[in-house]
C-alpha cells in the first residue's frame, strides 16, 4: 500500500502472479525498442550510476539468464531460509529535466558557425557537425520511465536468482513472496518485470498472463462479491484507496474512448435513440393538445451502461475541459466523467413531460425535467432544472433533424487502381 512521505507500495504476491504489483505498470506507456546487439564503449566503466549492469558484471555476458554462482557462497551443507534483497530499478530513460538540457545543448550545436574549430575531434573530423546531425530522439514523456532494456534487466535477474536459490523461489513459496517498491513508475515496473521473470522460470515457454487484465479481474471480483452477496471478500484487501482510484480511472478511460467523448461517432451512435425519445414526447404533446388520452403514459426501455453513456455524451453531459488520457491521471482527479457515478447498476435516465395548466403562453404549457438516477439532472446548456419543451427541442434541433449517419459512418475512399 502507498503510505507516508516515502510512498511505499507493498504487496504480498499471490499465486495469481502478483495482481497488485503491476498496478501502475498496467497504465505505463510502451518503451521504444532498443538494439539487441551489444555495443561497447571505452567510456562504459566511467558512467557512475548510469552504468549498465553487464558492464559492472561482465561475467553475465555469455548467458545473462544463467546463474553465476560466486565461489564464496556457502555450500549445500547450509540451507538458505530467507532472502532479503534491495534492488535498484532497471535501465531507464533520462528525466524530463535532463532531456530539456540535452535539447538546449543540441540547439547550441546546431546554431554554431560553419567555420567554428572549437568542436573538431582529435582526428580532425568535425565532431560538432556530427553531434548536431545526431538525431535527438528523447521526448519529455519519457521522464525517467523504465525502458525495455530495464525490464529485461529485471527478468534476467529474476531467472538467475530463482536458479541460484531454488528452495527459496520454489512454487510453494510463491504465495508468500513479499514485494515492496517505491511509488515511482520505474520501480513499480521493475517489480512487475521481475515477477514476469519468475513466471518464465516456473513456466518455461509459456507466455505470462496479461497482468493488467488480472488486476482488473481481481478488483472487479471484489465488486461482484460486494454487489451480489453483500460481503467484503479477501479480494478487496489486495487494494487500497489509491489503487482503487487508479483502476477506476483505467475503466473510465475505456468508457470515455469507447462510449464517451473520445470519438464523435461514440455519441452519434445514440442519435436514433435520442430521436425516438422525442418522438414519444411529441406524440404525447399532440395527444394532450387534442384532448386525447395519452396512448402510452409510461415507456420503459432497458439496456446497458453502453446505452446510457453515449446518449448522455450526445446531450453534452459530464464533459471535461481536457480529454481523459493515460498521461493526465492526476489532473483528472476531480473529473466529471466518472462512470461509476453516472451509470452504476440499475442507473436510469428519465424524461418527464409536464402539462402546466397555469401557463401564461402556449409555449409554457409543456415543460420537461430530466432525472439521472432519480435525481433531477440540470440541463447541460443552462444548468436550469426545468425547460420549456420547445426550448429543449430547439437546443437539440440539429440532432433531432438529422443523425448525419452517412457522414459519420462513411469509410475513407481507397484508390484501387493499378497506377502508382
Amino acid at each position: 500500500m502507498l503510505r507516508g512521505p516515502c510512498r511505499i507500495f507493498r504487496v504480498s504476491v499471490a499465486p495469481v502472479a502478483a495482481l497488485a504489483v503491476a498496478l501502475v505498470s498496467s497504465l505505463s506507456r510502451c518503451s521504444l525498442l532498443e538494439p539487441e546487439d551489444r555495443v561497447v564503449s571505452p567510456l562504459s566503466p566511467y558512467f557512475g550510476t548510469k552504468t549498465r549492469y553487464e558492464d559492472a558484471n561482465p561475467g553475465l555476458l555469455p548467458d545473462p539468464e544463467a546463474p553465476r554462482r560466486d565461489p564464496q557462497l556457502l555450500e549445500e551443507t547450509c540451507t538458505p531460509v530467507q532472502l532479503v534483497a534491495l534492488i535498484r530499478h532497471g535501465t531507464r530513460y533520462p528525466t524530463t529535466k535532463q532531456i530539456r538540457k540535452l535539447r538546449q545543448l543540441h540547439g547550441l550545436l546546431q546554431a554554431r558557425g560553419p567555420g567554428d574549430d572549437r568542436t573538431r575531434a582529435a582526428g580532425g573530423g568535425d565532431l560538432g557537425a556530427a553531434l548536431a546531425d545526431w538525431p535527438l530522439w528523447y521526448a519529455d514523456w519519457m521522464d525517467g520511465q523504465l525502458v525495455e532494456k530495464g525490464r529485461q534487466d529485471m527478468r534476467q535477474l529474476a531467472l538467475r536468482l530463482a536458479s541460484l536459490f531454488p528452495v527459496l523461489f520454489s512454487r510453494e513459496n510463491c504465495g508468500r513472496l513479499q514485494l515492496v517498491t517505491s511509488s515511482k513508475h520505474r520501480c513499480v515496473d521493475s517489480g512487475a518485470a521481475f515477477l514476469q521473470g519468475l513466471w518464465q522460470h516456473y513456466h518455461p515457454g509459456l507466455p505470462p498472463p496479461d497482468v493488467a487484465d488480472l488486476i482488473q479481474v481481481a478488483f472487479f471480483t471484489c465488486s461482484f462479491d460486494l454487489a451480489i452477496k453483500g460481503v467484503k471478500s479477501p479480494w478487496c484487501d489486495v487494494f487500497d484507496i489509491d489503487d482503487a482510484k487508479v483502476l477506476e480511472y483505467l475503466n473510465d478511460l475505456k468508457q470515455y474512448w469507447k462510449r464517451g467523448y473520445g470519438y464523435t461517432i461514440n455519441s452519434q451512435s445514440s442519435c436514433t435513440l435520442f430521436q425516438d425519445i422525442f418522438q414519444h414526447l411529441d406524440k404525447a404533446v399532440e395527444q394532450k393538445q387534442s384532448s386525447q388520452p395519452i396512448s402510452s403514459p409510461v415507456i420503459l426501455q432497458f439496456g446497458h451502461a453502453e446505452t446510457l453513456l453515449p446518449l448522455l455524451s450526445l446531450m453534452g453531459y459530464f464533459k471535461d475541459k481536457e480529454p481523459l488520457t493515460a498521461y493526465n491521471y492526476r489532473e483528472q482527479m476531480h473529473r466529471k466523467f466518472r462512470s461509476g457515478h453516472i451509470v452504476p447498476y440499475a442507473s436510469n435516465l428519465i424524461f418527464v413531460l409536464y402539462h402546466c395548466k397555469n401557463a401564461k403562453t402556449p409555449k409554457e404549457e409543456f415543460q420537461v425535467q430530466m432525472l439521472l438516477n432519480e435525481k433531477v439532472l440540470p440541463l447541460a446548456h443552462t444548468q436550469e432544472t426545468v425547460s420549456l419543451y420547445e426550448d429543449l427541442k430547439n437546443h437539440y434541433k440539429d440532432i433531432l433533424q438529422s443523425c448525419h449517419t452517412s457522414e459519420e459512418c462513411e469509410l475513407p475512399k481507397v484508390n484501387t487502381s493499378d497506377e502508382l
